[in-house]
């Protein structure tokens, strides 16, 4: 199971722990919201195998690589972890596109970041991906 701690800022798989971001706005499941929301997940969708490390996705999918196609912006690099919540009061998770993925904002990353997504540095991303499978539990907790 991932276990994400929004207080200590981390993600943790077993051995595995790494320095994350979460919701720069804090915890919550409203829509829109820029949180990240709590409780229990699985991972419901991977993507981005086999593509290079510093992969810029939009729309779930690959469109260049960074820094060229990132346009400034605050990418999704990498892979992308796509979680389904498993409570009523995270049931929104997917449709809100709550994701583990890349970041180039890896300054960042051990504080609160993110627009709701728990962002990693993008060598960690690859580490976490090659380890993880669709169905994982995922827990975020404060």
């Amino acid at each position: 199971m991932i276990r994400v701690s929004i207080s200590d800022q981390r993600l943790r798989l077993g051995e595995l722990c790494f320095d994350c971001s979460t919701g720069k706005a804090g915890v919550g499941s409203e829509p829109g919201s820029g949180r990240t929301p709590l409780g229990r997940f699985e991972i419901c969708s991977l993507h981005g195998e086999n593509a290079p490390l510093m992969t810029v996705f939009r729309g779930r999918l690959p469109v260049g690589t960074y820094p060229a196609a990132a346009r400034g912006e605050d990418a999704i690099l990498t892979r992308i972890i796509a979680l389904h919540g498993l409570e009523p009061h995270n049931a929104n998770t997917r449709s809100r596109y709550i994701y583990i993925h890349g970041t180039n904002e890896i300054n960042l990353l051990g504080t609160p970041a993110s627009h709701g997504c728990i962002r990693l540095s993008p060598q960690d991303m690859l580490t976490l991906f090659a380890r993880v499978h669709i169905g994982m539990q995922v827990c975020i907790e404060e």
